[in-house]
Protein backbone atom coordinates (compact mmCIF):
# COMPACT_ATOMS: atom_id res chain seq x y z
CA UNK A 1 0.00 0.00 0.00
CA UNK A 2 1.05 3.60 -0.57
CA UNK A 3 2.08 5.66 2.45
CA UNK A 4 -0.09 8.71 3.04
CA UNK A 5 -0.13 11.48 5.66
CA UNK A 6 -2.53 14.34 6.31
CA UNK A 7 -1.39 17.92 6.85
CA UNK A 8 -3.78 19.45 9.37
CA UNK A 9 -4.99 17.62 12.45
CA UNK A 10 -8.06 19.79 13.03
CA UNK A 11 -11.63 18.81 12.35
CA UNK A 12 -11.34 18.64 8.58
CA UNK A 13 -8.06 16.74 8.80
CA UNK A 14 -9.73 14.11 10.95
CA UNK A 15 -12.58 13.92 8.45
CA UNK A 16 -10.05 13.39 5.67
CA UNK A 17 -8.60 10.46 7.60
CA UNK A 18 -12.14 9.05 7.75
CA UNK A 19 -12.41 9.57 3.98
CA UNK A 20 -9.17 7.65 3.39
CA UNK A 21 -10.36 4.84 5.66
CA UNK A 22 -13.62 4.63 3.70
CA UNK A 23 -11.69 4.49 0.42
CA UNK A 24 -9.68 1.63 1.93
CA UNK A 25 -12.89 -0.15 2.87
CA UNK A 26 -13.67 -0.39 -0.85
CA UNK A 27 -10.13 -1.20 -1.95
CA UNK A 28 -7.10 -1.18 0.33
CA UNK A 29 -4.57 1.21 -1.18
CA UNK A 30 -3.43 3.65 1.52
CA UNK A 31 -1.21 3.15 4.58
CA UNK A 32 -2.07 6.10 6.83
CA UNK A 33 1.08 7.04 8.76
CA UNK A 34 -0.26 10.05 10.66
CA UNK A 35 -0.67 13.82 10.72
CA UNK A 36 1.64 16.75 10.11
CA UNK A 37 0.64 19.96 11.86
CA UNK A 38 2.83 22.82 13.12
CA UNK A 39 0.24 23.61 15.77
CA UNK A 40 0.28 20.21 17.47
CA UNK A 41 2.93 18.55 19.64
CA UNK A 42 5.02 15.98 17.80
CA UNK A 43 4.18 12.48 19.05
CA UNK A 44 0.65 13.38 20.16
CA UNK A 45 -1.95 10.76 19.19
CA UNK A 46 -5.05 12.13 17.45
CA UNK A 47 -7.83 9.69 16.51
CA UNK A 48 -5.36 6.77 16.70
CA UNK A 49 -2.71 8.41 14.51
CA UNK A 50 0.50 10.20 15.59
CA UNK A 51 1.51 13.77 14.87
CA UNK A 52 4.76 13.39 12.94
CA UNK A 53 5.89 17.01 13.01
CA UNK A 54 5.35 20.06 10.84
CA UNK A 55 6.64 21.61 7.63
CA UNK A 56 10.26 21.31 8.76
CA UNK A 57 9.88 17.54 9.14
CA UNK A 58 8.04 17.26 5.82
CA UNK A 59 10.92 18.94 4.03
CA UNK A 60 13.30 16.36 5.53
CA UNK A 61 11.41 13.24 4.38
CA UNK A 62 13.67 11.01 2.29
CA UNK A 63 11.31 8.31 1.02
CA UNK A 64 8.37 9.10 -1.26
CA UNK A 65 5.00 9.62 0.45
CA UNK A 66 1.64 11.13 -0.41
CA UNK A 67 0.50 14.19 1.53
CA UNK A 68 -3.06 15.56 1.74
CA UNK A 69 -3.46 19.26 2.50
CA UNK A 70 -6.57 19.15 4.69
CA UNK A 71 -6.78 22.92 5.13
CA UNK A 72 -10.08 24.67 4.40
CA UNK A 73 -8.79 28.24 4.22
CA UNK A 74 -7.52 28.72 0.64
CA UNK A 75 -4.80 31.28 1.33
CA UNK A 76 -3.37 29.18 4.16
CA UNK A 77 -3.51 26.07 1.99
CA UNK A 78 -1.62 27.84 -0.81
CA UNK A 79 0.99 29.19 1.63
CA UNK A 80 1.60 25.72 3.08
CA UNK A 81 1.85 24.17 -0.36
CA UNK A 82 4.40 26.77 -1.44
CA UNK A 83 6.49 26.15 1.68
CA UNK A 84 6.88 22.43 0.94
CA UNK A 85 9.99 22.07 -1.22
CA UNK A 86 10.57 18.32 -0.86
CA UNK A 87 10.42 16.44 -4.17
CA UNK A 88 9.64 13.21 -2.28
CA UNK A 89 6.14 14.57 -1.64
CA UNK A 90 3.23 13.81 -3.97
CA UNK A 91 -0.33 15.05 -3.61
CA UNK A 92 -3.10 12.49 -4.15
CA UNK A 93 -6.58 13.16 -5.42
CA UNK A 94 -9.11 11.66 -2.97
CA UNK A 95 -12.66 10.90 -4.08
CA UNK A 96 -15.19 9.26 -1.78
CA UNK A 97 -16.61 6.02 -3.23
CA UNK A 98 -20.20 7.31 -3.24
CA UNK A 99 -19.46 10.48 -5.26
CA UNK A 100 -21.56 10.65 -8.45
CA UNK A 101 -19.75 11.89 -11.55
CA UNK A 102 -20.18 11.87 -15.29
CA UNK A 103 -17.84 9.93 -17.58
CA UNK A 104 -14.16 10.33 -16.73
CA UNK A 105 -13.31 11.77 -20.15
CA UNK A 106 -15.62 14.71 -19.44
CA UNK A 107 -14.27 15.59 -15.98
CA UNK A 108 -10.73 16.78 -15.19
CA UNK A 109 -9.53 16.72 -11.58
CA UNK A 110 -6.11 18.06 -10.61
CA UNK A 111 -3.66 16.81 -8.02
CA UNK A 112 -4.44 17.30 -4.36
CA UNK A 113 -8.20 17.64 -4.76
CA UNK A 114 -10.47 16.31 -2.00
CA UNK A 115 -14.02 15.30 -2.90
CA UNK A 116 -15.92 14.05 0.12
CA UNK A 117 -19.09 11.98 0.50
CA UNK A 118 -22.34 12.97 -1.18
CA UNK A 119 -20.97 15.17 -3.95
CA UNK A 120 -22.47 15.22 -7.46
CA UNK A 121 -20.44 16.41 -10.47
CA UNK A 122 -22.13 16.25 -13.86
CA UNK A 123 -20.23 16.76 -17.16
CA UNK A 124 -17.49 18.92 -18.72
CA UNK A 125 -16.18 20.07 -15.36
CA UNK A 126 -12.62 20.94 -14.38
CA UNK A 127 -11.17 21.16 -10.89
CA UNK A 128 -7.64 22.53 -10.85
CA UNK A 129 -5.16 21.70 -8.07
CA UNK A 130 -5.98 21.41 -4.34
CA UNK A 131 -9.70 22.09 -4.61
CA UNK A 132 -11.89 20.91 -1.71
CA UNK A 133 -15.52 19.89 -2.15
CA UNK A 134 -16.86 19.22 1.32
CA UNK A 135 -19.95 17.10 2.01
CA UNK A 136 -22.93 17.04 -0.38
CA UNK A 137 -22.00 19.74 -2.89
CA UNK A 138 -23.26 19.81 -6.47
CA UNK A 139 -21.31 21.07 -9.49
CA UNK A 140 -23.07 21.66 -12.82
CA UNK A 141 -21.89 21.33 -16.41
CA UNK A 142 -19.12 23.39 -17.99
CA UNK A 143 -17.84 24.71 -14.66
CA UNK A 144 -14.22 25.53 -13.79
CA UNK A 145 -12.99 25.63 -10.18
CA UNK A 146 -9.48 27.06 -9.97
CA UNK A 147 -6.53 26.21 -7.68
CA UNK A 148 -6.90 26.08 -3.89
CA UNK A 149 -10.61 26.96 -3.78
CA UNK A 150 -12.71 25.43 -1.00
CA UNK A 151 -16.43 24.71 -0.90
CA UNK A 152 -18.08 23.91 2.40
CA UNK A 153 -20.98 21.42 2.84
CA UNK A 154 -24.08 21.67 0.64
CA UNK A 155 -22.83 24.31 -1.78
CA UNK A 156 -24.74 24.26 -5.08
CA UNK A 157 -22.86 25.45 -8.18
CA UNK A 158 -24.93 25.69 -11.36
CA UNK A 159 -23.62 25.21 -14.91
CA UNK A 160 -21.15 27.40 -16.80
CA UNK A 161 -19.64 28.94 -13.67
CA UNK A 162 -16.03 30.13 -13.39
CA UNK A 163 -14.63 30.32 -9.87
CA UNK A 164 -11.21 31.87 -9.42
CA UNK A 165 -8.15 30.86 -7.42
CA UNK A 166 -8.33 30.78 -3.61
CA UNK A 167 -12.09 31.30 -3.39
CA UNK A 168 -13.92 30.18 -0.24
CA UNK A 169 -17.64 29.42 -0.42
CA UNK A 170 -19.47 28.90 2.88
CA UNK A 171 -21.95 26.20 3.85
CA UNK A 172 -25.20 26.13 1.93
CA UNK A 173 -24.33 28.90 -0.52
CA UNK A 174 -25.80 28.79 -4.03
CA UNK A 175 -24.26 30.08 -7.25
CA UNK A 176 -26.57 30.39 -10.25
CA UNK A 177 -25.49 29.61 -13.81
CA UNK A 178 -23.16 31.57 -16.10
CA UNK A 179 -21.43 33.56 -13.37
CA UNK A 180 -17.82 34.37 -12.50
CA UNK A 181 -16.32 34.78 -9.02
CA UNK A 182 -12.92 36.48 -8.90
CA UNK A 183 -9.76 35.32 -7.13
CA UNK A 184 -9.46 35.42 -3.33
CA UNK A 185 -13.15 36.09 -2.75
CA UNK A 186 -15.11 34.84 0.26
CA UNK A 187 -18.80 33.96 -0.14
CA UNK A 188 -20.67 33.75 3.15
CA UNK A 189 -22.70 30.74 4.31
CA UNK A 190 -26.23 30.64 2.95
CA UNK A 191 -25.60 33.34 0.37
CA UNK A 192 -27.14 33.22 -3.11
CA UNK A 193 -24.85 34.52 -5.85
CA UNK A 194 -26.93 35.93 -8.70
CA UNK A 195 -24.35 38.27 -10.30
CA UNK A 196 -20.60 38.15 -10.96
CA UNK A 197 -18.42 38.88 -7.94
CA UNK A 198 -15.06 40.70 -8.19
CA UNK A 199 -11.76 39.49 -6.81
CA UNK A 200 -10.62 40.17 -3.25
CA UNK A 201 -14.00 40.75 -1.62
CA UNK A 202 -16.28 39.25 1.01
CA UNK A 203 -19.84 38.84 -0.28
CA UNK A 204 -22.89 37.81 1.75
CA UNK A 205 -26.66 37.81 1.55
CA UNK A 206 -29.54 37.02 -0.79
CA UNK A 207 -28.57 38.16 -3.33
CA UNK A 208 -24.88 38.14 -2.41
CA UNK A 209 -23.24 41.56 -2.44
CA UNK A 210 -19.70 42.61 -1.53
CA UNK A 211 -19.54 44.10 1.96
CA UNK A 212 -15.78 44.64 2.11
CA UNK A 213 -12.65 44.38 0.01
CA UNK A 214 -9.24 43.08 1.04
CA UNK A 215 -5.78 42.62 -0.43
Amino acid sequence: MKKIAVFGAGGFGREVVMLIEQINDQKKQWDIIGFYDDGEEKGKIINDYPVLGGIEEINQIADPIYLVLAIGDPSTKKKIHNSIKNTAISYPTLIHPNVQMGKKQFIKIGEGCIITAGNILTVNIELEKHVILNLCCTVGHDTLLKDYSSFMPSVNISGEVLIGECVFVGTGAKIINQLEIGNNTFVGAGSVVTKDLPSNCTAVGIPAKPIKFHT
